[in-house]
C-alpha cells in the first residue's frame, strides 16, 4: 500500500513557524513494515496537529504531507490527541488496511469528527452542523470542517471592522492599509470603526477647509440658528455677515406691526360693514370664520354661510323642486327665487326684495330678483348682493375728475386745492385762483403794489432809474399790470440827451406749469405805434426787437409780426417751464432809420410760474 511522502515537522518555536522536510516511504512487499510504517506517521502527523494547536495556528494549516496524514493532523489539533493511541501490533493483519485506527479486537475505527464507512476500514466526515453536535452559541453560524466544525459570528462586524479567526471583530486601520481616501493637505486618524481627515492647515474665522484642503467661506446665514436679530435678515459676506433691517411686507389678512418688524393679524370681524353679513364672526389668525346659524355650514371658498342640505343624496326624488333637510326628516321647498305651494310641492315665485337680500336696491324678477346699486357703486362680484364703494379717483379717468387731488369717499369723491392760494370753484372740481389782492388777504405794504400771481402774490416796488420819471399823473397805479418809466432829463444834460433809451417799462404775468407742452405758447405782445409800412420822405426805417437778458435755456424766443398795418413783437415760450419760479426777461424795441438806432425802448417781463397747470 502507497502512503506517499510523510513530513517530518520541525518546530521552530522562536518564529511560530512549521518547517518540513521530506521523509519518503518504499513500497514494501512486507507487512511487518508497512504496519510499523503506518504507526510512525499516525504518531508523526498527530504531533504537527498538537504543535499547530500550542502555537495557536489554524488546524487546517497546508502541509506538504499526505491526505492520510493530514486528516490525522487536523484531528489531533481539533481534540488535542486522538481518542486512543494506536494499539495494533505488527503481526495483525487488518492494521495497515485501517485508514484511521485498528482496534486491538483487529477492528477498524475513526477519529473525533469521523465515522467509519460500510466497508469497515475507511472514514468520512460527520456533519456535526447537520447532526447537532456542535457547540456554537447564540448568533453564530455552524460551519463543518473535515473533521471538525467551526462557529462564524452570523452579524456582519460592519463597515471599518473585519472578523478574525478567533471569530472577534477587529478594528481596521485605514490609515495604516491606505484605504483612506484623505486629500493632500489633510492627515488620516484612524477612528474605531473609521477614520477622519485632519487638516493640515487651520483656517480662519468665517472659514472652514473643503475636500481639497482649500479654505472656503461658511456661509454663517445657513449655518447658524438666529444670527440676527428679530426683524433683521442675514447677508452672508466673505469671512463674516452683516445683519440689515428687514423690509416686511405683509400678505392678505395681515398688516405691519408698529415698530415694522412683524406682520399682524387684521380682525376682520371688527369691520363696520360685518364680515359675515349677520352671522356670527371668528377672527382667526390671517383670516376669519363665520359662525353659522344653525341650518347653515361655512364655506371656505366663498367665505359665506350656506344652507345644508342632507337630501343631496336622493336629488329628485323626495319634492318636485328640491329637498331641505331638517333634523330627523326632510321637507320640500323651492329653489331660490320661488317658495313651497300650498300642496307642499309646487313653487310659487318669491319677492325676495321684501326680505331685503340687497345692500342696497333690489329689483323682483320671475323666480330671482337682481340688485343694483345707487350711483357711486357697484355690484359685488362676490356674492352679487352687495355694492362695493367705486374709487372713482382710481378709474382711468380719475387722474382729470379733479383739477388738484381726488378724495374718494363712500358713494362719491370730493376734490381739494393747495392749501393756499386756491379754492374750490363751484362744479367742485375744479381749483380757481384767489385773487390776494382783490380780498385784501395780502401781506403788501402801503409802499409796495400788489400783483396776484395763481396760487399766490407779489408785492412789487419799482422806482424809475435816474432821468427817468413814471408815467401817469399818480406816483403808483394799484394793480396795474405795467409800470412805464419815461426819460426826463435835466436842463443842459447832453449825456441824457443822447441816451437813445427814450422809456423803461416793467410788465407782469402769471402762467402755469404746463402739463403737455407740443406747441410754442404765445405770453407776450409789443405793439408800437409805427405802421407797417413808412413814408419815403422819411427814408428806410424799421423796428428790431431783441431779447437782452433772461432767456435761461433758451425757453423763449421773440417773433415780429404784422397786425392791422402795425408792427408787433409776439414773445413766445418755446420750451416747457416746471415751476415755481420766477424769470425777468429783459426785451428791447429798437426804432431803426437808416440802418441807425434813433431810439430803443426797454421792456421788463416778469414772469411767475405756477406749480400747478392750473
Amino acid at each position: 500500500m502507497v502512503w506517499g511522502e510523510l513530513d517530518q515537522q520541525v518546530l521552530n518555536t522562536s518564529g511560530n513557524s512549521f518547517k518540513t522536510v521530506g521523509k519518503p516511504f518504499q513500497e514494501s512487499e512486507q507487512r511487518v513494515e508497512e504496519s510499523k510504517t503506518f504507526e510512525e506517521m499516525c504518531c508523526d502527523c498527530c504531533l504537527l496537529g498538537k504543535a499547530a494547536q500550542t502555537l495557536g495556528q489554524p488546524c487546517d494549516l497546508s502541509l506538504s504531507v499526505s491526505y492520510q496524514c493530514g486528516l490525522v493532523s487536523r484531528a489531533c489539533c481539533v481534540d488535542g490527541a486522538p481518542e486512543q493511541e494506536f494499539n495494533g501490533t505488527q503481526g495483525s493483519t487488518q492494521g495497515p488496511n485501517c485508514v484511521h485506527k485498528c482496534e486491538s479486537s483487529g477492528t477498524c475505527s475513526c477519529f473525533k469528527g469521523y465515522k467509519l464507512k460500510p466497508d469497515g476500514k475507511s472514514c468520512e466526515d460527520i456533519n456535526e452542523c447537520l447532526l447537532g453536535g456542535h457547540d456554537c452559541q447564540p448568533g453564530e453560524r455552524c460551519i463543518n470542517t473535515v473533521g471538525s466544525f467551526r462557529c462564524q459570528r452570523e452579524v456582519s462586524c460592519g463597515t471599518g471592522y473585519e472578523l478574525t479567526d478567533s471569530n472577534v471583530c477587529k478594528d481596521i486601520d485605514e490609515c495604516e492599509l491606505g484605504t483612506h481616501n484623505c486629500h493632500t493637505g489633510f492627515e488620516c486618524i484612524n477612528t474605531r470603526g473609521s477614520f477622519r481627515c485632519k487638516p493640515k492647515t487651520q483656517c480662519g474665522d468665517g472659514y472652514i477647509q473643503d475636500a481639497q484642503g482649500n479654505c472656503i467661506d461658511i456661509n454663517e446665514c445657513l449655518s447658524m440658528t438666529g444670527p440676527c436679530q428679530p426683524g433683521q435678515i442675514c447677508i452672508n459676506t466673505v469671512g463674516s455677515f452683516n445683519c440689515q433691517r428687514n423690509s416686511v411686507n405683509c400678505g392678505r389678512g395681515y398688516h405691519l406691526s408698529e415698530d415694522g418688524t412683524r406682520c399682524v393679524d387684521i380682525d376682520e370681524c371688527k369691520g363696520p360693514d360685518g364680515a359675515c353679513a349677520g352671522h356670527g364672526c371668528i377672527n382667526l389668525v390671517g383670516s376669519f370664520r363665520c359662525e353659522c346659524r344653525s341650518g347653515y355650514i361655512f364655506n371656505s371658498l366663498t367665505r359665506v354661510c350656506e344652507d345644508i342640505n342632507e337630501c343631496r343624496h336622493y336629488p329628485g326624488r323626495l319634492c318636485a323642486h328640491k329637498c331641505d333637510n331638517v333634523l330627523g326628516s326632510y321637507k320640500c321647498s323651492c329653489t331660490m327665487g320661488f317658495k313651497l305651494a300650498s300642496d307642499g310641492r309646487n313653487c310659487d315665485d318669491v319677492n325676495e326684495c321684501e326680505s331685503s337680500p340687497c345692500s342696497q336696491e333690489c329689483a323682483n324678477v320671475y323666480g330671482s330678483y337682481q340688485c343694483y346699486c345707487r350711483r357711486g357703486y357697484q355690484l359685488s362680484d362676490v356674492d352679487g348682493t352687495t355694492c362695493e364703494d367705486i374709487d372713482e379717483c382710481a378709474l382711468p379717468t380719475g387722474g382729470h375728475i379733479c383739477s388738484y387731488r381726488c378724495h374718494n369717499t363712500p358713494g362719491s369723491f370730493h376734490c381739494t386745492c393747495p392749501a393756499s392760494g386756491y379754492t374750490l370753484a363751484p362744479n367742485g372740481r375744479s381749483c380757481q385762483d384767489v385773487d390776494e389782492c382783490v380780498t385784501g388777504t395780502h401781506t403788501c405794504s402801503e409802499t409796495q403794489s400788489c400783483f396776484n400771481i395763481q396760487g399766490g402774490f407779489k408785492c412789487l416796488s419799482f422806482e424809475c432809474p435816474d432821468n427817468y420819471r413814471r408815467s401817469g399823473e399818480t406816483a403808483r397805479v394799484d394793480r396795474s399790470d405795467t409800470i412805464r418809466c419815461v426819460k426826463s432829463c435835466q436842463p443842459n444834460d447832453i449825456s441824457c440827451v443822447l441816451d437813445p433809451v427814450h422809456s423803461i417799462s416793467h410788465t407782469f404775468i402769471s402762467m402755469p406749469t404746463y402739463r403737455e407742452f407740443t406747441k410754442p405758447e404765445e405770453i407776450i405782445f409789443l405793439r408800437t405805434m409805427s405802421p407797417a409800412h413808412s413814408s419815403s420822405q422819411l427814408g428806410s426805417s424799421n423796428i428790431v426787437f431783441d431779447i437782452l437778458e433772461g432767456n435761461i435755456q433758451s425757453s423763449f424766443d421773440i417773433v415780429k409780426r404784422y397786425e392791422h398795418d402795425m408792427i408787433v413783437g409776439v414773445v413766445r415760450q418755446v420750451k416747457r417751464l416746471i415751476g415755481p419760479q420766477d424769470i425777468v426777461l429783459k426785451l428791447a424795441m429798437n426804432y431803426v432809420t437808416n440802418g441807425v438806432v434813433s431810439h430803443r425802448n426797454i421792456v421788463n417781463v416778469h414772469i411767475f410760474v405756477s406749480e400747478f397747470w392750473f
